[in-house]
């Protein structure tokens, strides 16, 4: 009773043929086949033109220096 015998999917395959007709289903194929393979190819290129990982910045290690060259955008000029 749970699963369904051969004859059903001969049933439901014929009802599916019938609404969407043989050219459609075949379009349909193609189509997903092609976006299948499209997405493999971009996979395989997405790896190899991966850039190589760049190490992360590092502190400034004399902070005054930094405050020196510092500006301050909000500044109001005094008048």
């Amino acid at each position: 009773m749970g699963s369904f015998s051969i004859w059903h999917w001969l049933i439901v395959l014929l009802i599916v043929v019938m609404v969407f007709g043989t050219k459609k289903l075949k379009n349909m194929g193609s189509d997903l086949g092609g976006a299948v393979k499209g997405f493999k190819d971009g996979m395989k290129d997405g790896s190899a033109d991966a850039p190589p990982a760049t190490p992360a910045p590092t502190q400034v290690a004399n902070s005054t220096a930094a405050d020196k060259t510092t500006i301050d955008v909000e500044a109001k000029q005094k008048s």
